[in-house]
């Protein structure tokens, strides 16, 4: 017999928005979290965005999630008091030779039901943000920001408010299935192993996600969890008070968005994040001054008066990407029992951006598998 049922494991920003999904529908939900705090990982390391959906293939479910996930965090911030800002995005070509680049994502994000889109000429461009350069940019009314730590607070209001509980300093050793189908989480929480069963799971990991997808005992033949590969992030921080009203992003580079430019909730700048393909998940800065001259030279292509001296070394975030180096990025992985041929089992690998915009959209999708068992 389940002692709990459903369990999310993972209280970052993803696991949070299933256990509301979860809740809000009126099932007994506890979530565990591994850290002192939730979403101390990829939920609180990231630029704060909310996404338009401008660069995800047509028809992927990053696209569709995006699209859906913005009108729903939008609607959720407003009538939960969370901090956001619906500041719109500057999307800027430097030169002649990215114009057709800028087109091509104009036209994507056509396709992924981005209707809001406005071209601009490098004058309609400086009228909005005079230190801006670019020969042409796309304005997106639709981008904004948010105060992460103050959308899990509203998430994890929710779910207790629902009778739901989150269980900080607990981490899950092991995953098992009873003789009748149950799931038998093994955790180990303030120094002390337990074992907990119940009849619906989550596994919304993160970083942890492929380690614990190995513990599911698949029962398809021949499944297996995506790997997951870290790739760091660097931000700096601009001294003094920033000139720019909206964010700026430069042309991407692949899955990677570039050295761009965005504000917090008091309107200070940040610049990032870079792209390091690591082994571990390791949130030191590091050496700056020379990472700190590569993101001079990148800004000032879009922005030519960056004041000298003026970028701090700030923080960094480290992604769960679920592609090696040089690969084509990979969609967002929602496995259920379709996949791996598990009853009462979702797992997620490889959330990351637009996750944040996404979630409560991929809740939905969660909470809408679990419902079909």
């Amino acid at each position: 017999m389940a002692d709990i049922e459903t369990i999310v494991i993972g209280g970052g920003v993803i696991g949070l928005a299933i256990g509301r999904a979860l809740a809000m529908r009126g099932a007994e939900v506890v979530v565990l979290e591994r850290h002192e705090r939730i979403g101390s990982e990829t939920s609180s390391r990231n630029s704060e965005v909310i996404h338009a959906g401008l660069y995800y293939p047509p028809g992927s479910r990053r696209a569709r999630l995006c699209v859906e996930g913005r009108h729903a965090l939008y609607a959720f911030c407003a009538e939960n008091g969370v901090p956001h800002r619906r500041c719109g995005k500057l999307l800027v070509a430097t030169g002649d030779d990215e114009i057709a680049k800028l087109d091509a994502i104009a036209e994507v994000a056509q396709r992924n039901g981005v209707t809001d889109l406005r071209r601009l000429g490098p004058r309609e461009a400086r009228a909005l943000e005079p230190d801006i350069a670019c020969v042409a940019a796309l304005l997106s009314p639709s981008t904004g920001i948010i105060d992460s730590h103050g959308l899990m607070a509203a998430l994890d209001g929710h779910i207790t408010s629902r009778g739901g509980q989150v269980v900080l300093k607990s981490e899950v050793v092991g995953l098992a299935r009873t003789p009748v189908g149950d799931h038998a989480v093994s955790l180990r929480s303030g120094g002390e192993d337990a074992t907990v069963v119940c009849r619906r799971l989550v596994v919304a990991a993160g970083h942890g996600g492929t380690a614990l997808g190995r513990m599911i005992g698949a029962a398809k033949a021949g499944y297996v969890p995506p790997d997951t590969y870290p790739a760091k992030g660097h931000y700096f921080l601009l001294r003094g008070r920033s000139p720019f009203r909206h964010l700026v992003y430069p042309m991407p580079s692949g899955a990677w968005l570039g050295i761009h430019l965005t504000l917090d909730m008091a309107g200070a700048a940040r610049f990032g994040p870079d792209l390091e393909w690591t082994r571990e998940v390791d949130y030191a800065f590091g050496e700056a001054e020379g990472r700190r001259r590569v993101f001079e030279r990148e800004i000032r292509r879009y922005w030519p008066g960056l004041p000298d001296a003026s970028l701090v070394p700030g923080y960094t975030g480290v992604r769960p990407k679920i592609y090696r180096e040089g690969e084509p990025a990979a969609d967002f992985a929602i496995h259920g029992p379709a996949e791996h041929g598990v009853a009462n089992l979702v797992a997620l690998y490889g959330i990351e951006s637009p996750g944040l915009t996404s979630c409560l959209a991929i809740a939905e999708e969660v909470a809408d598998r679990l419902s079909a068992g």
